[in-house]
C-alpha cells in the first residue's frame, strides 16, 4: 500500500493519494492529505486511524474527540502552519496526546447550563402520560432528574420520556402529535443553581 502500513480505503472515491502515497519515492504527507483524513474520520464511524511509514520513522494517530474534547479538536485543526509543515517536510514524531494535552490546559472551561431532552426512539411525541390526560410540563415549569416530561408512542405502545437533568423547562422544541426521530431534541432544560 505505498508508504503506509495501515490499510485505508476512501469509500467516497476521492483522493487515493493518502493511502497509496503520491509516488513510490514520496516520503511526505501534505496538509491537504492530513485535512482530508480528518474530514473522513469525522464522517465515519471509525474512532481512530493510525498511519505508519514503512521505514518506521513516523507514526500518525488521529482520534475522534469526545464530546467534552470537541473544542480541543477544533483548536488542533487551527494550529500554526509550522506544526503541520513538520509532517509535510518529512519530520519524524508522533502527533496525538502530547499536542492535545498542551491545548486543553490553555482552554478555559465553559459551564453550559442548557441541557436537552432527546427522543430515545422513533414515534409520535405527546405532552401527556395518558390519552386525554393533562399536560405533563410546560415552558417555565421546574423539573427534577428522572421526572416524566412526555411520551413517545411507537407501534401503539406509550413510552415514557424522562429528563436527565433538574432545572427549568425553557423551550419545548416539538409540538403535540409530531413525529420524532431517534436522538431528536424534544425540549431544553436550563439548570437552576
Amino acid at each position: 500500500m505505498g508508504m503506509w502500513n495501515d490499510s485505508y480505503e476512501d469509500e467516497s472515491q476521492g483522493d487515493d493519494s493518502i493511502a497509496n502515497g503520491e509516488s513510490a519515492t514520496s516520503e511526505r504527507i501534505s496538509v491537504e492529505q492530513l485535512q482530508r483524513l480528518v474530514q473522513l474520520l469525522d464522517k465515519s464511524d471509525v474512532s481512530e486511524v493510525e498511519l505508519k511509514r514503512e521505514s518506521g520513522d513516523m507514526r500518525l494517530v488521529l482520534r475522534k474527540a469526545k464530546a467534552i474534547d470537541a473544542p480541543v479538536a477544533s483548536s488542533l485543526l487551527t494550529t500554526p502552519q509550522q506544526s503541520m509543515n513538520g509532517f509535510a517536510n518529512g519530520a519524524t514524531g508522533t502527533m496525538g496526546a502530547t499536542n492535545v494535552v498542551g491545548t486543553s490546559a490553555e482552554a478555559t472551561p465553559v459551564v453550559d447550563t442548557k441541557h436537552y431532552v432527546k427522543a430515545h426512539l422513533v414515534g409520535i411525541f405527546h405532552v401527556w402520560a395518558k390519552p386525554k390526560g393533562g399536560v405533563l410540563v410546560a415552558v417555565g415549569d421546574k423539573v427534577k432528574t428522572g421526572q416524566l416530561v412526555g411520551t413517545i408512542q411507537s407501534l401503539n405502545v406509550i413510552n415514557e420520556v424522562e429528563t436527565q437533568f433538574a432545572g427549568r423547562v425553557t423551550e419545548i422544541l416539538v409540538q403535540e402529535g409530531q413525529p420524532v426521530e431517534y436522538g431528536q431534541l424534544l425540549m431544553t432544560v436550563e439548570s437552576v443553581e
